[in-house]
């Protein structure tokens, strides 16, 4: 299928200023300092105007592995639902609220940041669930509700899960707005990563490649044409090519038979207990195993999945899962994360990586992450390599 635009959140809710940890580069790593305040007029333009548009609303509800996770956990566990009050974090076009009023909801809050709300009040009236759901427009952090809810829903999720700090919203809503007892959907997600084998690596080399060349022709034709030397800005002008060729992670849609070796859980999140430290930076050390023989580790790929089994309290009796696992059947509009290595490294089957992963918000804009790999390959015969070091941008 053709490639989704770039993804960006689900009609999000900025983040209330906070006086916490973000990050901020120092030489080769990553270290944490105290962030500005959010300016949500801001965040707003960069990000929440988006979706404000049905042309990327409809992106996401064109996914049906999205679609169908939500609406089989709202409608395979009704009781859940029937007769409670719900809040929906980022409605967007109202769907998920809608489908919880059909479930039986006595009362839905759908909250949306930005003016599809007024498209999701046509859309609530125009399926008769208008004594149900009630529209608000207005950030999550900002919304006064009349009262207390028993189930919290939102699509929350952004690529590799964190990226966009949308759950920081959903926190606040829940630390909020939830009942003792209430339940969160989803209720629990996982970051993934696996080693990969990729021809992007080349590609985006020869890339880089060829827009340092162009660079060259083009500073000497200026020198000789125009008389200006344009050296002293060849190496900003590397760094910033290094950044966007080799360093931003990229969106992609992996084939299984891509993925080289075991994949490893990094991050399993509570919806109902975690808190925004606890998401803020990512610190975890893990190994993986390589399955394929005479193959070239290019890298590795990031992905998440969601659960919906409600509380250890109030259990779901069907669970659903969501996953955006490499799939030659069911991608999704989120894909996965690519996070390229050059050059690429040969390995062979039973030859074991170390990995010590770190990924932080940007201090630039903490809907963003900066992510660092450290992997030392030890190979089968017993020799071991020297750690490599990269850094990358989820962006």
């Amino acid at each position: 299928m053709p490639l989704p635009p770039p993804r960006i959140s689900k009609s999000r809710r900025p983040s209330s200023p906070s006086p916490t940890t973000s990050p901020v580069a120092n030489g080769n790593h990553f270290m944490a300092e105290l962030p500005a305040p959010v300016n949500k007029d801001v965040d707003f333009a960069n990000y929440f105007c988006t979706y404000a548009h049905l042309y990327y609303q409809k992106v996401m509800l064109t996914d049906p592995v999205r679609m169908e996770a939500y609406y089989n956990a709202v409608f395979k566990n009704p009781y859940h639902f029937r007769n409670k009050v719900v809040l929906d974090v980022g409605t967007g076009t109202g769907i998920l609220a809608i489908w919880c009023a059909q479930a039986g909801a006595k009362k839905v809050y759908a909250v949306e940041a930005t003016k599809m709300s007024d498209h999701a009040r046509d859309l609530v009236k125009a399926n008769n669930v208008d004594d149900v759901v009630e529209v608000i427009e207005g950030s999550m952090e900002d919304v006064l509700l009349p009262e207390k809810v028993d189930v919290i829903i939102s699509e929350w999720m952004g690529h590799f899960l964190l990226r966009e700090s949308m759950f920081d919203s959903v926190i606040c809503a829940r630390d909020r707005w939830l009942k003792p007892g209430g339940v969160m959907y989803p209720s629990h997600a996982r970051m993934w990563i696996g080693p990969i084998r990729s021809g992007l690596c080349e590609q985006k080399w020869n890339e880089f490649e060829n827009a340092m060349s162009d660079w060259h022709c083009f500073a000497n034709n200026m020198e000789s044409q125009y008389g200006v030397n344009m050296n002293v800005l060849t190496k900003p002008y590397l760094e910033e090519n290094e950044k966007y060729y080799l360093k931003t992670s990229l969106w992609n849609n992996i084939n299984p038979s891509q993925v080289i070796g075991t994949s490893a859980v990094i991050k399993e999140i509570d919806c109902l207990t975690a808190t925004v430290d606890e998401i803020r930076e990512l610190h975890v050390k893990f190994s993986l195993r390589i399955k394929q023989d005479r193959t070239r580790l290019s890298g590795f790929a990031g992905w998440f999945d969601v659960h919906f089994r409600g509380s250890t309290q109030n259990p779901a009796k069907n669970e659903v899962v969501l996953t955006t696992a490499p799939s030659e059947d069911n991608p999704t509009h989120w894909g996965q994360q690519a996070f390229l290595l050059h050059p690429s490294v040969r390995v062979n089957e039973g030859d074991e990586l170390a990995v010590s992963f770190l990924m932080v918000r940007s201090k630039h804009n903490h809907r963003l992450m900066d992510v660092e790999f450290t992997s030392e390959l030890q190979q089968s015969s017993g020799q071991r390599h020297l750690p490599v070091f990269s850094k990358f941008y989820i962006e």
